[in-house]
């Protein structure tokens, strides 16, 4: 499988698919931009100006969008264009009743489907870094493991369709609470008057240290909120975690609270900020803004 058409060439897209394009791949880019579309050419891929030009004679699809409506959508494009046997594989964050939605309607034109949301922001886009969690028939896997290889380290197989978008869920939900509680520990250090840098380097070594102290602590703490992540996809996500929770019984207090905090960052106008603007509120609610 040599030919990979990319529909998304956005924040998190469009470095995966240079990253295919350095592997080796023949990659087709699409993206309702066209600016998009003329940045991946001059990365070394071709441009497509709609879906199905891009999907059209590919072994692999991948689709990066923004939400569940985008992959709907995409996705009857895709099965229109797409050879029998093509493998379709979603990178993007939709709810995993949508992920078994679309893997059933692609299945009755032979389009074989993975969910494979990815983790690891923008960064680990651009680095080949990213953690890949999959959903889908063991057998695609299998046959799409060269293709993940080429954008990500960490590489799962989680279980049928839809599982990969559940895991994704989970994902979410934990980096929203972690985000939250370093705001709040940087506004806490910083109305005690202590050295955050410091503070900072010793809670990485400890049980307090994480990826998202690690990667968000630093621009937190220079309030440079340029996004990795926006935090109208985070809120968007969040969304994602309580639908799929109540239809599985399962309360997540902490995860409503930090859900309607992402909410009212969103709502404030700071949508397009970084998810690590949370900090702002925690300042706003503090009084220290």
């Amino acid at each position: 499988m040599r030919t990979v058409g990319f529909i998304g060439l956005g924040i998190m897209g469009a470095p995966m698919a240079v990253n295919l394009v350095r592997a080796g791949y023949d990659v087709v880019g699409y993206n309702r931009s066209r600016s998009k579309v003329d940045d991946f050419v001059a990365n070394g891929g071709r441009g497509a100006p709609t879906v199905g030009e891009a999907v059209h004679g590919a072994d692999v699809v991948i689709t990066m969008l923004p939400d569940s409506p985008d992959v709907r959508a995409v996705s009857a494009d895709i099965a229109a264009a797409a050879s029998e046997g093509t493998l379709f594989i979603d990178c993007s964050t939709i709810r995993p009743d949508v992920a078994r939605e679309v893997d059933e309607a692609c299945a009755a034109s032979g389009i074989r489907v993975l969910d494979a949301p990815v983790s690891g922001g923008e960064k680990g886009a651009i680095d080949g870094t990213l953690s890949i969690m999959v959903g889908g028939r063991e057998a695609d896997f299998a046959d799409a493991k060269p293709v993940f290889e080429a954008m990500g380290k960490t590489i799962v197989h989680v279980g049928p369709p839809g599982a990969g978008q559940t895991v994704k869920a989970a994902n979410q939900l934990m980096v929203a609470g972690n985000i939250q509680l370093v705001a709040e520990a940087l506004v806490f250090l910083e109305a005690h008057g202590v050295h955050t840098g410091s503070a900072i380097e010793v809670l990485g070594g400890g049980m307090a240290g994480s990826k998202v102290l690690e990667a968000k602590a630093g621009p937190m703490t220079s309030r440079q909120f340029t996004p990795g992540f926006r935090a109208e996809l985070h809120h968007k996500d969040l969304g994602i975690v309580q639908s799929a929770a109540r239809e599985a019984g399962v309360t997540i207090p902490l995860g409503a609270v930090v859900s309607q905090l992402m909410s009212s960052l969103v709502a404030q106008g700071h949508g397009t900020l970084d998810h690590s603007a949370l900090l702002k509120l925690v300042e706003q609610l503090s009084g220290r803004e």
